[in-house]
């Protein structure tokens, strides 16, 4: 693999992330823990109900007596606190007031004048719902072929996959990725219109608790980021213990990415900017504090990417070896992934590095090749769409492959 270049700028920015110092003698603690008055003041239970309503609902999609009432109920969560439908092997999860669906394409900065937008996508996961159980479920038994649903051998593994080859479990899972996990923690709670909204900094400076809790708002609203990324980890105050296994979400990539030699120091990046912004909130620096923000923006932008390069070339390879199991496989994920490039966000911008038409515009090219969709597609299209995604980020499709 190539060396991994960085800018001159992120250099800067992750040495002082390294060093978990700022500018102002701001200091990091060694681990996400931060008190007042002996009391923690972190809290982001949300986060973690909402990462494990995510597992729990990736597992539902391939169950073949899941229905798409109680699928849609795991997604909505409209009927919580002892409605009707209990979907969840959590009893806790059922009496939730959090959902997932609340929160997909939901972001502040990215949506909060874009109604339209958000509705769209968000219809895009309540579709891709309604085809698992209509399009994919009934035809678990039967074999499937260019047209035709059903199973398909990857290794020893079966995918189950729609007449034009996607598995619509993966578009779900991994667009969520994007729309839920991404856009929340990048667009929402670590935007500074949203950090600094209301009294937000004057409460933070007179150290004005929100009401029956043991944190500031702006503090509050960091660890709900901070939430997104390690809420389902055991021991949440140091995670990276067990990264990789925590969610099915952006956790899960994050660990991947630590074991290629091009991306190894992610985890620190991220982990280290995520404590040195929230105790530059606590110091009340809040340059610093945008300057860690924009270093997790930049990293967990970069993750999706990755992973978007990865299965377009990893279907690639497959195709090329006839293993259309497990290109359909990578070819789904790689979907969803391409999805979730929208919710990406360019600190330098304040934009997605690729816009939602853009988005569209590729997926609809991942389809094209023939009027069977990915039985038809064509390694030029893939390795096309790997080189013009890793030409915005400060990788090469060899190292993300």
């Amino acid at each position: 693999m190539k060396p991994y270049y960085l800018s001159g700028a992120l250099i800067i920015a992750l040495f002082s992330a390294s060093c978990e110092r700022g500018g102002n003698n701001v200091e990091a603690p060694a681990t996400y823990e931060f008190e007042r008055n002996g009391v923690s003041t972190v809290s982001y239970t949300g986060q973690t109900e909402r990462l494990a309503m995510g597992g729990e609902l990736g597992s539902a999609l391939l169950d073949p007596t899941s229905t798409e009432v109680r699928l849609d109920e795991m997604f909505a969560n409209e009927d919580a606190s002892g409605g009707d439908v209990d979907p969840f092997t959590d009893a806790a999860l059922n009496a939730s007031s959090k959902s997932i669906r609340s929160k997909v394409a939901a972001s502040a900065a990215y949506f909060s004048s874009n109604a339209t937008a958000s509705a769209q996508i968000k219809a895009d996961f309540d579709q891709w719902i309604a085809l698992q159980v209509s399009d994919i479920l009934p035809f678990v038994d039967s074999l499937a072929s260019a047209g035709k649903p059903g199973q398909i051998a990857d290794g020893t593994t079966p995918r189950y996959v729609d007449g034009l080859g996607l598995e619509y479990d993966q578009l779900v899972i991994k667009g969520l990725n994007g729309a839920l996990v991404l856009d929340q923690m990048l667009n929402n709670y670590l935007d500074p219109s949203v950090l600094d909204a209301g009294t937000n900094r004057e409460d933070q400076e007179n150290g004005v608790l929100v009401e029956g809790k043991d944190y500031c708002m702006m503090e509050h609203k960091w660890d709900e980021a901070y939430g997104y990324l390690f809420g389902g980890a055991s021991d949440g105050a140091s995670p990276l213990g067990s990264l990789g296994g925590d969610d099915v979400f952006m956790n899960k990539y994050l660990g991947r990415m630590v074991n290629d030699a091009d991306f190894e120091s992610f985890d620190t990046d991220i982990f280290n900017a995520l404590k040195l912004g929230r105790a530059a909130i606590v110091e009340g620096d809040y340059e610093l504090r945008d300057e860690q923000a924009d270093i997790v923006k930049k990293r967990m932008s970069e993750i999706v990417a990755v992973r978007a390069v990865y299965y377009l070339e990893a279907g690639a390879v497959e195709l090329a070896a006839g293993n259309y199991g497990s290109m359909f496989h990578d070819l789904s994920e790689g979907y969803g992934f391409i999805y979730s490039l929208m919710f990406t966000q360019n600190p330098e911008t304040g934009a997605p590095y690729f816009s939602k038409a853009e988005v569209e515009a590729m997926l609809e090219d991942l389809m094209d090749d023939g009027a069977n969709g990915l039985w038809d597609v064509e390694a030029s299209t893939l390795t096309m769409m790997a080189d013009d995604i890793a030409a915005r980020f400060d990788f090469t499709v060899e190292q993300a492959f």
